[in-house]
């Protein structure tokens, strides 16, 4: 299709429809404008690698933060700075939650700047938290700030945008490209440790903030792919008055929480999430601590290869006809939360690598699947916000969960209580969701859903381009919810 899409500018005009218009191809057919993703070409490709720089750029920082953390909880116990391990590991808890915690805004902003505009701002913002970063290595509490909120909001603004926007181009093989996208945070998580460790010893803790600095420009130019299609239609709905209540009907789409089933999901995620980043804030200093003249980056770089293995192997199942993502991703949470409890008995080395490998399997399943699910519960239209306010809901307790256990560690100078507590949430989190399983979802529509894409039947079909044609172009698109 040659159509090129163009994002409402003006989506609080109080006169307008506040639908995305574009002019369709004379010479291309209806069925061609309703067929849905091209799922190829070399401008979906461009997103599919765009968006896999994002998340490794992104993550591969924030899942290294241990190596940070052993620096900045030294520093503390030199300067005699009490629960200097909860302080230290408060930075990088910030800087996960607040990545989750703003999702939501990075939703709704989707919705009023469009998916590139927001993204780009993202990277913009996460690149200067870290050259700000690079001038305040000495003081915690600034770093809270620039490293923890800043590059977290930063994240967030980049990360939605990155898993949304692949609904506009693919659709029959949605889960694996989700899978390929997510192996981008394994693959830098394996690349950055090393990388961060040599800057710090040969240049200082400032100047590898710079360099990170100069790697985040990539994730604003990767913004700029995240072009949307005109497939994807996202209808507004009309400002009746110019209330600041019909400002936030206008902006934020309510829609979602009208899915029993999601509202199920997204409130049983942050129980699991609780004690999920404990391990990769954590591990390094716990094995530093337990194991002597070992590879102490290894496990964390094990759990980033074998969870990019994950992602795609749990990707690709997501698409098969008859595959329960959810029930999926509840068994991810059983084997992460059983392995994370017996880690901190574990006194081979071998033995914990060999569990860091099944926990980056697991880890891969849970990530790889966010974005199916939410594609299947609320449909393409609403996912970006359907992502954006399970992530924000999921905030506080993955903030919570490493000062929580860098405090129980400074009482009692053991990560067995802290191990066990952050393993019991996914269990726990895991348990809920089977409430999900005892909704089903009802439609009295025609079409049939899949990965979040409807498919109408020839009659459907027939009638859509009938409605098309009276439009004048302007095109519709109720998503079943």
């Amino acid at each position: 299709m040659d159509a090129e899409p163009k994002e409402s500018t003006d989506l609080l005009g109080a006169n307008k429809a506040n639908v995305i218009k574009f002019e369709p191809d004379p010479s291309s057919s209806h069925d061609e404008d309703l067929q849905g993703p091209p799922d190829g070409g070399f401008r979906a490709y461009s997103i599919l690698v765009g968006s896999f720089l994002t998340n490794g750029l992104l993550f591969g920082v924030i899942n290294s933060y241990s190596v940070i953390y052993t620096i900045l909880q030294k520093q503390l116990q030199d300067e005699n700075v009490p629960n200097s391990e909860s302080r230290a590991s408060l930075v990088g808890a910030l800087t996960m939650g607040t990545t989750f915690f703003l999702s939501p805004l990075s939703g709704v902003l989707t919705g009023f700047l469009g998916l590139r505009l927001t993204a780009v701002l993202g990277g913009s913002i996460a690149t200067t938290s870290l050259l700000l970063s690079s001038f305040v290595v000495d003081h915690v509490d600034a770093l809270c700030f620039t490293y923890g909120v800043m590059y977290g909001l930063g994240a967030s603004l980049a990360y939605t945008p990155s898993l949304a926007i692949l609904g506009h181009y693919f659709k029959k093989y949605l889960g694996l490209v989700n899978g390929i996208v997510t192996i981008g945070s394994s693959v830098f998580t394996v690349i950055m440790p090393p990388l961060m460790e040599f800057m710090i010893t040969n240049y200082g803790l400032h100047w590898m903030f710079r360099l990170l600095a100069v790697f985040t420009v990539g994730i604003a130019l990767c913004g700029l792919l995240f072009k949307p299609t005109p497939l994807m239609i996202i209808q507004k709905p009309l400002r009746k008055d110019n209330s600041f209540k019909s400002l936030l009907k206008t902006i934020i789409d309510v829609q979602i929480w009208k899915n029993k089933k999601y509202r199920l999901w997204a409130l049983s995620m942050p129980v699991a999430l609780f004690g999920y980043f404990v391990p990769y804030v954590h591990i390094k200093k716990f094995i530093v601590e337990n194991f002597s003249n070992v590879n102490d980056n290894l496990p964390l770089q094990c759990i980033a290869v074998t969870s990019g293995i994950g992602r795609l192997t749990f990707g690709y199942l997501a698409d098969k006809p008859g595959i329960d993502s959810i029930l999926l991703q509840q068994i991810s949470f059983y084997v992460i939360g059983t392995l994370t409890i017996i880690l901190p008995f574990v006194r081979s080395f071998s033995l914990l690598v060999a569990m860091s490998l099944g926990m980056g399997i697991f880890d891969g399943a849970f990530i790889a699947l966010i974005g199916p699910i939410a594609f299947e519960l609320c449909g393409g239209t609403h996912a970006a916000q359907a992502i954006g306010c399970m992530l924000g809901l999921a905030a506080p307790p993955l903030s919570l969960g490493p000062p929580i256990a860098g405090y129980f560690y400074s009482i009692y100078k053991s990560y067995t209580l802290p191990f066990v507590l952050a393993g019991i949430s996914p269990l726990v989190g895991a348990t809920v969701m089977f409430t999900i399983h005892f909704h089903r979802r009802s439609s009295k529509q025609t079409e049939v859903n899949k990965n979040g894409h409807t498919y109408l039947s020839p009659m459907d079909s027939e009638k859509s381009a009938v409605s098309f044609s009276r439009s004048n172009g302007n095109v519709n698109e109720q998503s079943a919810l």
